[in-house]
């Protein structure tokens, strides 16, 4: 038997050992696409669901843009000569230029630590800050943007360290979003000059700024974006993967925007139903509104109310997914009060029903689902819902559209147009004229009268638009209107009916447990299409302490929740029930 010192140091020397192979290993990751896959991403992200994006910047002085618009691109609508340039130069003056709003942004009421707090109330596991977005101005003291960082001018505060001190006080992991490109640069102004001359930006600006970013806050996550003009080796992004990966540890995530050909990252759909793609993690990304910056013109009917925010959390993560919830602070450093309304009732939520979403992850099967329709008239067919669907019963991805009636119109050869991303076909007097998927216009010769139409319409992912155009020889290309939905009414329009499939009832495993999250409260009971339990299996509404009576028959599971009162009822939007 060895002596005790000895056995003492063979162990130290077996854990240092140990420690540095773990090193080692931590550090192996090279600057290929298979190493980068092959070193995977933390178990913790998956876990985790929800995360805080925050876009704040010089952008949250003017704080707008058109009702549907991204705020935080307002320096862009400058460029382009949107209705940006006509508002800031009746607010502003014609000679006032972006650039001057910086020393107007000083943050004089923002703490990080109420923010901080905030996040935590909400259940957030993540925290992601807007670092840097396109317009180049930074939020912390960079070398590499001197007079255009919110340490020099502005707040006079280094934005990214103050919230990331706060943000890991309250165990949450803290990350940046990080803009690759920049409008503002003048090495290499983006969607101004060609894309193929970046070379130059990256290597002298991008590059050592992202590392000294990344160096001096080592955030586990890290959300670059702007990369869609170039490929991912113009990004060099195995190289700054990798390097980010080694300097930062296990911890450490990547998004997917890396640019074309990238290989690598949790997927980050945007304003989106959901994606049901289970091959690496993905979070979706989007407002409370329709805007990630604070966009003052924004109307209320935007915004989601805390009921649909907490359904539609609950939809992405049956599928396997999260969210990252942006909020928009006020330039004063102020979190609107119906953002942070909003944030406390998913936090509420979250804490009757957290066992069913934390750490869980897809059933089977994610949904059940039921079949929606809306009903109403449209006065034409010129549409550009964005992000959005017709009705908010309706889903803003996969839905369809069927118009009908009759319009009048002059002896004449016309020509139709449907301008859409998407799949339509257009039928006059029962003849199609148009079919999207073999062209976007057609011709038909019209008597004098009335004809009937009909639209058809099956929107995809994304964006969602639809415009019906026609013209002839008298007549110039303009939208259709004046329809009637029969040859007796007067002009109401067309009959328009928009039926899509929505979520009734999500699923999530975990914990030896399957939850069933309802929708739509079972008044009686709830019906489940799932597989036989065993018979000692016990089904509990997740803030109540009664066991709910249940039977199988017919490959259903029938809950009775009758006897359930409404001051059982803990939760709003969504209810929880858990067999085990």
């Amino acid at each position: 038997m060895l002596p005790l010192r000895i056995m003492k140091a063979k162990k130290n020397l077996l854990f240092i050992a140990a420690l540095l192979v773990s090193n080692v290993l931590s550090a192996q990751v090279q600057p290929t696409w298979e190493s980068i896959n092959e070193r995977g991403y933390p178990q913790w992200f998956s876990d985790a669901k929800l995360g805080i994006f925050i876009h704040w910047g010089v952008y949250s002085v003017p704080a707008y843009a058109s009702l549907e618009g991204y705020a935080e691109w307002y320096y862009r609508g400058l460029m382009t000569n949107d209705d940006r340039k006509a508002f800031q130069e009746r607010v502003y003056g014609k000679d006032f230029k972006y650039e001057d709003f910086a020393p107007m942004w000083k943050a004089e009421l923002w703490d990080p630590d109420e923010w901080a707090d905030l996040f935590k109330k909400s259940g957030a596991k993540y925290v992601l800050l807007v670092s840097k977005h396109h317009d180049g101005f930074c939020l912390w003291p960079s070398q590499y943007a001197p007079n255009w960082n919110s340490v020099d001018v502005g707040p006079h505060r280094d934005i990214c360290g103050e919230l990331t001190e706060a943000v890991r006080k309250q165990g949450i992991k803290m990350g940046f979003y990080y803009s690759l490109p920049e409008w503002t640069s003048p090495i290499h102004r983006w969607y101004e000059d060609p894309d193929e001359n970046i070379g130059t930006y990256v290597d002298t600006h991008m590059i050592p700024q992202f590392k000294e970013l990344i160096t001096r806050y080592e955030p586990t996550v890290l959300f670059t974006d702007g990369e869609w003009r170039n490929s991912a080796e113009q990004w060099h992004a195995t190289e700054l993967i990798s390097w980010y990966y080694n300097t930062v540890g296990d911890d450490a995530i990547v998004n997917d925007r890396w640019g074309n050909g990238g290989q690598h990252g949790f997927r980050t759909p945007e304003y989106s139903a959901g994606i049901t793609l289970t091959d690496r993690p993905w979070a979706e990304c989007r407002g409370l509104g329709r805007s990630f910056g604070l966009n003052r013109n924004e109307p209320l009917d935007n915004y989601l109310t805390s009921d649909e925010l907490i359904r539609h959390f609950c939809v992405l993560v049956a599928a396997g997914g999260g969210m990252t919830l942006n909020v928009g602070p006020a330039a004063d450093g102020e979190i609107p009060l119906l953002q942070q309304e909003r944030l406390l009732d998913l936090g509420k939520w979250l804490d009757i029903n957290g066992e069913a979403i934390y750490g869980t992850r897809p059933y089977k099967k994610f949904y059940e689902m039921k079949p929606v329709t809306v009903s109403r008239s449209d006065q034409r067919i010129d549409f550009d819902w964005k992000r959005n669907s017709p009705d908010p019963a309706i889903s803003c991805d996969h839905f369809q559209a069927h118009w009908q009636g009759v319009f009048y119109c002059p002896a004449d050869t016309y020509t139709f147009e449907i301008q859409t991303d998407d799949q339509a076909r257009l039928v006059i007097d029962d003849k199609e004229v148009i079919d999207t998927q073999k062209g976007k216009t057609g011709k038909m010769k019209l008597a004098q009268g009335q004809h009937r139409i009909e639209v058809f319409y099956e929107e995809g992912d994304l964006e969602a638009t639809i415009h019906l155009l026609w013209s002839s020889k008298t007549m110039e290309k303009q939208v259709m209107t004046n329809f009637q939905q029969g040859a007796m009414l007067p002009a109401m329009g067309l009959k328009a009916t928009y039926t899509s499939e929505q979520p009734t009832v999500c699923y999530t495993q975990g914990k030896n447990a399957l939850y069933a999250i309802a929708l739509d409260y079972p008044e009686d009971q709830l019906i489940l299409n799932i597989d036989e339990p065993a018979p000692s299996m016990k089904v509990r509404l997740l803030g109540t302490v009664k066991d709910l009576p249940w039977k199988y028959k017919d490959g259903q599971l029938f809950i009775d929740t009758s006897g359930l009162k409404y001051s059982d009822l803990r939760s709003t939007a969504a209810w929880v029930f858990k067999m085990k």
